[in-house]
């Protein structure tokens, strides 16, 4: 879902209003990051023992808060390059910086296909006792 929000906002024309041309874009992405972040911090906390959920947890976030300042600098980057390449030819300034917006978002929209496609082959079956339920000690 985060990777077709992508794509709708790598589609909006340079003149787009917001209803029809970024509100579609932005309703997938919310829902399909919010859907993605939950199952990703649970597996990445999974296996911790109690007395290192702290770290771990410390750890992951931190992981979170870097990737995304290093991702958005790489598209932020490449957007930028984009940018300067079209002004260099002559294009208007409102076509050069949809052009630079446009190459970043098409980047993301690959990047969260190729990482939804890696998270469904990483995937774990879940083991089933053959014991049935165990009943759970507070």
């Amino acid at each position: 879902m985060a990777a077709a929000g992508l794509v709708l906002f790598a589609l909006a024309p340079v003149q787009g209003r917001f209803t029809p041309h970024v509100l579609p874009g932005m309703l997938l992405l919310g829902v399909g990051a919010g859907i993605a972040l939950n199952p990703l911090l649970l597996a990445a906390m999974g296996d911790v023992q109690p007395e290192d959920s702290g770290l771990a947890s410390g750890v992951v976030n931190t992981a979170f808060m870097m990737g995304g300042a290093l991702g958005l600098a790489i598209l932020a980057s490449l957007a930028d390059a984009r940018t300067g390449s079209l002004r260099a030819s002559g294009a208007d300034v409102a076509v050069a910086l949809h052009g630079g917006y446009q190459l970043a978002f098409w980047v993301s929209a690959v990047a969260a296909a190729v990482a939804a496609v890696l998270g469904g082959l990483a995937l774990r079956p879940v083991p089933v006792s053959s014991e049935g339920a165990q009943p759970v000690h507070a």
